[in-house]
């Protein structure tokens, strides 16, 4: 009698229990619940410990300037930074992520004070990222592994998110936008019936990654790849797929490059950004694919893959006679003196070869992650285990991995893939853990597998190795460096010239996206390779004796000069050349061209007057 009491009692909590299970067994309850926890968590966690609304990412401010301009009635489709460089830079940044953070400012502009609006707008834009995101790994791990494979996909994603800086308040940049874009397209590919509507979602991310920019590009290229050679072998039954995919990329890329590119422009070809040649090859590519679903149906296989050929050598040809520029890295193509005293500090353009010398202990944090799902892809392909899934993660994640051992700015997109792959592993490892449960080697597997997964835990591994090495010191003087360089960029530092007549102000290259952002001053360089006159010409000017330094200064049509101590490129400058400008300046040896005019936050303003 007691014990049926107590199962009648117990029936109404277990049924509400076995509710819960299926709801969250489900992809969107689980999805909408994990993503409303993680931004809250955000928004409480990181907003209080913000000293600015706006990332510290110079592309964060620069993004808030150009969304100004839109604002205050500049051309949809004119990206010129007019008052960045000798005489304006045509930047090569997308309106589509303009848009919405636009419309976000605009919107709260009727409630609040313009810097308010601005203040909850960047912090809505990148957190609300956070969904998509979440959705497109929420979609994959489920179709990989079902509703286990599912949470633990949205838990790692999780902890990536909150350990990584892309979606938090304030980073409006285009990066966190291209990683949802680039996990959608993975798990659009990931459908095991092969649909339709999956392959028109993955066509309309594919252009709208590559119209946000060309970042994406090898990500795009590998999923076209994937894509053409799954209907090769398939055949009929990845047909609908195929030809829903090369429609949809070629409409879609179609109406970004017409809807967001100046009809001047359209015969231009330019290496980082929608242009003629990305778009050509993107809309001839998928429009072939197309054609070749609808009237190849009755080929066999090698003669799909041979129609698949035909299309390869299309595109190739095309490459070579619309964009040969675009074969190689448009960077490379910099002056000698930039790429060695800018980009070669850019800490996101690094090498695995530079980084291995600057950081050698953040190798873990941006490549173990990804080798070790590419070993778990490999394995279960020996296996015989999901063949055709293993083998498309683990042709994303080679391609985002090699591009990170180019550039580690591909980190973040092979460790997000990285998470499919290596929750199937984890599911697995769990299985044969709880099935013994006094095999302690079993659960140490079992944690060290689910260590392995996260980046972060490799990041905080090679800290404490650089503790115990006697590292601190080098940590500290690096924190203590970049906190001179912040001071230079803050609203006070830029403040003096806010009393100023609008001129050309010659600052270093850091300066350069705070100025534009607290003041209405042109600058002469800013970190950006569409500017490269404004910036050898401030390199120049620092490098150059004090004689030859007013020549420049001249030809610049300087108003002003800024010069902070604090400046990591400044104090290089200063190293390259004892008797340069800079140098001098430090010393305390002020030209009688300049006129000291403020100091603010460390930073020095100098009046040019021209000695006749």
């Amino acid at each position: 009698m007691t014990n049926a009491a107590e199962m009648t009692a117990n029936s109404p909590s277990e049924s509400k229990l076995a509710k819960l299970q299926t709801l969250f067994s489900r992809l969107w309850p689980s999805v909408l619940a994990y993503s409303a926890v993680l931004m809250v968590a955000v928004l409480v966690l990181k907003l209080p410990n913000m000293k600015d609304y706006v990332g510290p990412d110079n592309d964060d401010g620069m993004r808030l300037v150009e969304v100004r301009d839109l604002l205050n009635g500049q051309n949809w489709f004119d990206l010129m930074q007019y008052r960045l460089g000798v005489d304006g830079t045509l930047m090569h940044w997308s309106r589509l992520i303009d848009l919405p953070i636009a419309s976000l400012i605009k919107f709260f502009g009727m409630f609040f004070v313009a810097e308010r609006a601005e203040a909850i707008a960047l912090a809505i834009w990148p957190v609300s990222l956070i969904f998509p995101l979440m959705l497109a790994m929420g979609i994959a791990g489920r179709r990989i592994g079902g509703a286990m494979a599912m949470h633990i996909s949205l838990c790692l994603t999780s902890l990536t998110v909150m350990t990584s800086g892309r979606f938090l308040p304030g980073a409006i940049d285009h990066h966190n936008a291209q990683q949802a874009l680039v996990m959608m397209m993975a798990a659009m590919l990931l459908d095991p019936k092969y649909q339709a509507r999956s392959s028109i979602v993955a066509g309309f991310c594919a252009a709208v990654a590559m119209a946000i920019g060309a970042e994406t590009t090898p990500a795009v290229a590998s999923i076209c790849i994937i894509v053409a050679i799954a209907w090769a072998w398939h055949g009929e039954i990845y047909a609908a797929a195929a030809k829903a995919f090369g429609l949809s990329f070629a409409l879609f890329i179609s109406l970004f490059f017409f809807g967001t590119v100046p009809p001047r422009l359209y015969s231009a070809v330019t290496c980082d950004n929608l242009s003629l040649g990305f778009y050509s090859l993107s809309a001839i590519g998928g429009g072939l694919l197309f054609v070749s679903a609808v009237f190849t149906r009755r080929l066999s296989r090698p003669g799909r893959f041979v129609a698949l050929a035909g299309i390869g050598i299309c595109v190739a040809i095309s490459a070579v006679l619309i964009a040969p520029q675009c074969l190689h890295n448009p960077l490379n193509d910099l002056d000698p003196m930039l790429i060695e005293l800018w980009l070669s500090g850019i800490s996101e353009a690094q090498s695995v070869i530079g980084i291995s010398h600057t950081e050698p202990y953040a190798l873990g944090a941006f490549y173990a992650t990804g080798a070790f799902a590419m070993a778990a892809c490999l394995f279960r392909i020996v296996q015989r285990d999901r063949v055709e899934i293993h083998l498309i993660l683990l042709f994303l994640i080679t391609v985002s991995w090699i591009i990170a051992l180019i550039q580690v700015r591909g980190a973040p997109f092979s460790s997000l893939l990285a998470i499919l792959p290596l929750a199937l592993l984890i599911i697995d490892v769990r299985r044969v853990s709880n099935a013994d449960r006094e095999n302690v080697a079993a659960a140490l597997c079992f944690i060290l597998v689910v260590l392995a997964s996260v980046p972060a835990v490799w990041a905080i591994t090679a800290d404490l190795i650089a503790l115990r090495r006697d590292e601190q010191a080098l940590t500290n003087e690096k924190a203590a460096q970049e906190e001179k360089q912040a001071a230079c960029k803050s609203r006070e530092a830029i403040a003096p010239l806010k009393e100023l007549p609008v001129g050309m102000v010659v600052a270093p290259s850091e300066m350069g996206v705070p100025i534009l952002r607290f003041s209405a001053q042109h600058v002469i360089t800013a970190p950006y390779h569409r500017n490269p006159r404004g910036m050898l010409t401030e390199l120049h000017i620092g490098l150059a004796e004090p004689k030859e330094a007013e020549a420049f200064l001249r030809g610049a049509g300087a108003m002003a000069l800024a010069f902070c101590q604090g400046d990591i490129s400044s104090q290089q400058l200063q190293r390259l050349k004892p008797d340069g400008l800079y140098a001098q300046l430090a010393k305390g040896n002020i030209p009688n061209y300049l006129q000291p005019y403020a100091t603010a936050s460390g930073v020095e303003y100098f009046l040019f007057k021209p000695v006749d």
